[in-house]
């Protein structure tokens, strides 16, 4: 499980790593390391100056008690003369320490200075290779996008292939049922016999006109009965002319 989550995760920042940012990042954590060096060099000389004017006091001082034992000597106090002469003594001991120190420091400033160069070379390399990996990274991601819009590789070019199937199957669909709205048309399912008898299926309509055809065929007949049993018949209707117009004798 361990093995499999740190290979998802490492897959994820693979993908998610800009190049760019990661030397812009690295380039930034050099410049600090930089600036750390100097820092230690200002440190290194600041304490270096101090040693160096206690230095000074010691051996002012060294030269202060020496006239004061050559002047005590001279009184004949040679008690305070010896005094003078170990405070001497122990003051020249610590001139000794200092003068290690002083040089122990400087030696640490002339390392610190040499590293600093060199950091100060190396980045200025870095800079140089940084933005040339830069720049040849922008070229080819832009050429990669070039051709991937050019090919229709890719997910955002596969995203437009997909929406503009997309819209050729809707355009396909709505030009399929306008072909059929024209051709039912054309049969006659939108006649207004149909509205009307909304809910009739095309049986039930055959049934409807074979109904009314049947009585139209018993009204015709039950008429011509009527005018066949008639004796007082009208010759005109009989000759097939119309009622009211006046025959030979100029009767109606």
């Amino acid at each position: 499980m361990s093995t499999v989550i740190k290979s998802k995760i490492n897959k994820m920042l693979d993908k998610a790593e800009d190049p760019s940012e990661t030397l812009e990042y690295s380039y930034t954590k050099q410049m600090e390391l930089l600036q750390n060096v100097k820092k230690g060099v200002a440190d290194v000389v600041t304490a270096k100056k101090r040693l160096q004017l206690q230095q000074q006091k010691l051996e002012q001082q060294v030269v202060k008690l020496d006239t004061q034992a050559r002047q005590a000597l001279a009184s004949n106090r040679e008690d305070l003369a010896r005094t003078a002469l170990e405070r001497k003594q122990f003051a020249q001991n610590e001139l000794q320490t200092l003068d290690q120190q002083v040089v122990e420091l400087e030696a640490q400033q002339q390392g610190l200075i040499d590293k600093e160069q060199k950091l100060r070379s190396k980045l200025e390399q870095f800079r140089t290779k940084k933005e040339v990996i830069k720049a040849q990274y922008s070229a080819a991601e832009a050429q990669v996008k070039i051709g991937e819009a050019a090919t229709g590789v890719g997910e955002e070019m596969a995203d437009v292939g997909m929406a503009m199937q997309r819209a050729q199957d809707k355009t396909e669909n709505m030009r399929a049922r306008a072909s059929a709205m024209d051709e039912l048309e054309a049969a006659g399912a939108f006649d207004d016999n149909l509205t009307l008898t909304a809910g009739q299926d095309d049986i039930d309509r055959q049934l409807h006109e074979l109904t009314s055809g049947s009585q139209v065929d018993d009204d015709l007949a039950k008429l011509k009965a009527e005018l066949g049993s008639g004796s007082a018949a009208s010759p005109a209707l009989e000759q097939g002319k119309p009622a009211g117009q006046p025959t030979q004798d100029g009767q109606q």
